[in-house]
Order: C-alpha cells, then sequence, then structure tokens
C-alpha cells in the first residue's frame, strides 16, 4: 500500500510539473514601455512662423522642465510631408517615462505655471489665445512595446 501511495504521489509531481512547463514557456515576449503622446495641429495659413516660435519658446520649455524632473524622456516636433486633405501640418510627440498619476499632473502642472508665471486660468486663456495660431486636431497615445 505504502509503495502505491508512493507511486501516485510521484506521477501527481510529474503531471504538476508537465503542466507548470507550459505556463513558464508562455510569459510574454514583451514587455511595456515608454507612453508617447502625438498631438495632431493644423497650423492656420500665415501663422506657422508664429506658431513655431511659440513651440521654440514655452513649449520647448515646458517639455526641458519635464525632462529635468524625470517625467519627459524626449519630443520631437515634425512636419507632415505632402499633406493630405484633413492631416496636420505638425505633429507634437512627446515621449514620457510613464503614465502620470493625477496627484503628479498636478505637481507638474503647479511647477509649468511658476516657471511661466501663470495661473491654470491665464494657461487656457492663452491657449485659447494660440487659436488664432493653430487648431488641434487631436492627440493619440501610444505606448512602445520593447520586444525580449
Amino acid at each position: 500500500m505504502t509503495k502505491m501511495k508512493t507511486l501516485f504521489a510521484g506521477a501527481a509531481i510529474l503531471i504538476a510539473a508537465a503542466q507548470a512547463a507550459p505556463a513558464m514557456a508562455q510569459e510574454s515576449s514583451y514587455r511595456p514601455g515608454t507612453v508617447w503622446n502625438a498631438g495632431r495641429i493644423d497650423v492656420l495659413p500665415g501663422q506657422f512662423e508664429n506658431y513655431m516660435d511659440w513651440l521654440a519658446t514655452s513649449w520647448k520649455k515646458i517639455q526641458e522642465l519635464g525632462k529635468a524632473e524625470g517625467i519627459v524622456v524626449d519630443y520631437h516636433v515634425l512636419a507632415t510631408n505632402n499633406a493630405r486633405a484633413g492631416e496636420p501640418d505638425l505633429i507634437l510627440i512627446v515621449e514620457y517615462k510613464d503614465y502620470l498619476t493625477t496627484a503628479q499632473q498636478e505637481a507638474f502642472n503647479k511647477k509649468v505655471n511658476a516657471m511661466l508665471s501663470q495661473t491654470d486660468r491665464t494657461a487656457g486663456a492663452a491657449s485659447a489665445e494660440r487659436g488664432k495660431m493653430r487648431e488641434q486636431l487631436g492627440s493619440i497615445e501610444y505606448q512602445e512595446l520593447i520586444l525580449k
């Protein structure tokens, strides 16, 4: 009887090991990476240089602050060549280290407001004023998947 119990116990261990092997083999072939936001901008006629001036000053300062804070990995301004109807003139790409919590977003916004000597209300008004230069066509968010 004892040999029978030992035999069943051994068989149970072999079955469990055989079932565990495929689970280990099914580990994901990627891991989540950085988060990318791509803002689509249609620059209004005659406003390209004005909008680029704003990007080269305030927008760039915000991204550089984000890099210094360890939030932003990198940022880019891309021009759309040979745009078709409805496509943006510019794409503003910001690569973030990770998703931010609400508290992190609020803390960063406070630092941005202090750096630019603005409040949430004046920042909103300034964004509306830039409406004379550009139309925001929306944004797309991506997350990089790093292959193992």
